[in-house]
C-alpha cells in the first residue's frame, strides 16, 4: 500500500455513508480531543453514583446482583431526553410535524468502583453489564407497544458526552427508530433479498478468508492487493473484533457475533462472557493505543417493530465503539462525510501488534 492514502471509501452496510481516507492530513496542523484524565479513585464521597451515596439518585430500576451487595445498578435520569411523565399532543401543519417525546431515559452504574475503567473489569463482571442491558431492554420493550426501539450506549470523557466521572452507560427508549439503524436494517435487507445472505456474514467471511488482487486493465500490471484479514482486531470462538474497511474514525472497532443472530436479546449467557472476553481484550487494545482516550460505544439490534421483525435473516446486531481523538470540523460537518487520517489498515495493525499475554 501506498504511504499516503487518499480514497472515498463506501460503507457496504450503509452505501449512502461514506468516509474519506486521507492519510497525509494527518500532517497538518489542527486540534485534537485532549485524553480524558483518568480518575483512579475508587471512591468519592459527594459521588451519587458510589457506594453508601444511592440515596442521592433518582429511584432505583434494578440492581446487580442485588440492592445489598449491588456491582451494576440502575436508576432513573435526573435529566431525561424523554419521558413518559406527560403526554403532548401529537401535530402537523404544513411541512412542520412533531410527535410525542414520549420514552424512557436510565442510566446505568456500570461498577460499584469509582473510577475503574472498561478494560480493567473482570470478564464476569462484563458479562454481567451486558446482560443487564438484555434484562432493562427486554422488560422496556414489554412495557409500552409505543417504544420502537432502545438503545445503550456509553460516554467516556468530556468530549463524548460523558457528564459524570463514574463509570456509566445509558439506555433511551423511544417512540422512533433512529434513522442511521434503520438504514442498517433496510439496506442489510435489500442485500439479502438480492444474494439470500447477510451482509454482516458475508463481511464476516471475507475478513477470515477473503484476499483481492486488483490488476491495471490495460497493462495487466497489479495495482493493488487487499488482505480483508489484516480487519481482524480479535476472535474468540463466538465474537469478531473488526476494524471498519470504511471507519468513520480513525481507531473504530465493531463486535459483532460469529454466528448469525439479528438480536441482542438472544445471546445466552455462555456467549455473554465469550463477548466479554473480546471486548475486554479490545479495550486493552486500545488503551495500549491510544491511552485515556475518549470514547462512545452503541448497541445496534434489530428494532422491535413488526415490520423489521420480517429482517432477523438480513441484519446482525453489534456493538461499535468509537474512540474520539480528532474534532469534525467544517467539512465533515456541512458535507457529511467522515475524514479518516489515519489509514484503517495501519490502525488495525497497530492494535493487533499489541503483546496483551
Amino acid at each position: 500500500m501506498a504511504k499516503d492514502v487518499r480514497e472515498i471509501r463506501i460503507n457496504p452496510i450503509v452505501p449512502t455513508e461514506s468516509v474519506l481516507v486521507a492519510t497525509a492530513r494527518s500532517m497538518r496542523p489542527k486540534q485534537k480531543e485532549e485524553l480524558a484524565p483518568r480518575d483512579t479513585r475508587k471512591h468519592v464521597d459527594t459521588c451519587p453514583f458510589c457506594t453508601g451515596n444511592e440515596h442521592m439518585t433518582p429511584p432505583l430500576i434494578a440492581s446487580y446482583p442485588d440492592e445489598a451487595h449491588w456491582e451494576v445498578r440502575i436508576v432513573e435520569n435526573l435529566y431525561p431526553v424523554l419521558g413518559d411523565e406527560t403526554q403532548a399532543q401529537n401535530y402537523s401543519f404544513g411541512l412542520q410535524q412533531a410527535i410525542d417525546g414520549y420514552g424512557r431515559h436510565e442510566v446505568i452504574v456500570d461498577h460499584n468502583v469509582h473510577g475503574i475503567a472498561l478494560f480493567e473489569m473482570s470478564e464476569q463482571h462484563i458479562a454481567t453489564l451486558f446482560a443487564a442491558y438484555q434484562s432493562r431492554m427486554k422488560q422496556l420493550y414489554e412495557s409500552d407497544k409505543r417504544l420502537r426501539y432502545v438503545l445503550v450506549f456509553k460516554n467516556y470523557g468530556p468530549a463524548a458526552g460523558a457528564s459524570m466521572g463514574h463509570t456509566h452507560s445509558q439506555i433511551i427508549a423511544m417512540p422512533v427508530v433512529p434513522f442511521n439503524i434503520q438504514s442498517e436494517v433496510d439496506n442489510s435487507r435489500d442485500f439479502f433479498q438480492k444474494s439470500g445472505q447477510c451482509i454482516f456474514c458475508t463481511l464476516i467471511n471475507e475478513a477470515m478468508t477473503f484476499e483481492a488482487t486488483i490488476y491495471d486493465k490495460e497493462s495487466g500490471e497489479i495495482k493493488r492487493k487487499i488482505d480483508v484479514g489484516q480487519y481482524i482486531i480479535e476472535k474468540s470462538d463466538k465474537f469478531i473484533a473488526i476494524k471498519p474497511f470504511a471507519s468513520r474514525y480513525e481507531w473504530e472497532v465493531h463486535i459483532l457475533p460469529l454466528s448469525h443472530q439479528a438480536d441482542f436479546l438472544e445471546m445466552s449467557s455462555e456467549d455473554a462472557l465469550d463477548f466479554a472476553s473480546v471486548l475486554r481484550r479490545t479495550m486493552c487494545r486500545l488503551d495500549a493505543v491510544i491511552g485515556g482516550a475518549q470514547y462512545n460505544y452503541f448497541l445496534h439490534s434489530l428494532p422491535h417493530t413488526s415490520a423489521d421483525a420480517a429482517c432477523k435473516d438480513s441484519y446482525h446486531w453489534h456493538l461499535e465503539i468509537c474512540p474520539r481523538t480528532s474534532i469534525p470540523a467544517g467539512f465533515e460537518l456541512g458535507s457529511g462525510l467522515f475524514v479518516n487520517t489515519i489509514s484503517p489498515e495501519v490502525a488495525a495493525a497497530q492494535l493487533r501488534d499489541v503483546d496483551l499475554t
